[in-house]
């Protein structure tokens, strides 16, 4: 599974730092990122799936650590993304710690499948405060993959 991590990580689903200030900016600003780069075509559809999925229950987790996702049938595959925040932003998370990584993935409603395999092969990096630091620590894209992989 780690080369299929790889594999769905590059230069055009990774930002090192987003601008934003907020929850909804986030989420925003990554879906925005996403459909800049040629990753998604439906920028409306894919926001709203996600934004829905947030309003049902927060996905800030532990340790700094967001995973904003949504299943919606204007994809046609798993898209993924990896953000960074450094200063951190309040997601709302469960140990009310500011969120600084962010993993969001939009999945076709219609698949369960792959993004759960990816979100549990994320999960084993991320528990690892050794390897959050490393990500927060990245200083290009290659950086954050070389973590994941």
């Amino acid at each position: 599974m780690k080369k299929k991590l790889k594999k769905l990580l590059g230069p055009k689903n990774i930002f090192l730092e987003l601008e934003a200030q907020t929850k909804s900016g986030i989420i925003e600003e990554m879906i925005e990122r996403l459909a800049d780069n040629g990753l998604i075509e439906d920028r409306l559809g894919a926001l709203k799936a996600v934004v829905e999925r947030e309003e049902k229950m927060s996905t800030g987790m532990n340790n700094g650590v967001a995973i904003p996702h949504g299943k919606t049938d204007c994809v046609s595959k798993l898209i993924v993304a990896v953000a960074l925040k450094t200063c951190g932003i309040d997601f709302g998370s469960t140990d009310g710690m500011p969120s600084t990584i962010f993993i969001m993935t939009i999945s076709p409603a219609s698949r369960s499948g792959p993004h759960i395999q990816f979100l549990a092969e994320v999960s084993k990096v991320l528990r690892d405060s050794a390897s959050r630091e490393r990500l927060l620590a990245a200083k290009n894209t290659n950086d954050i993959i070389t973590v994941f992989s």
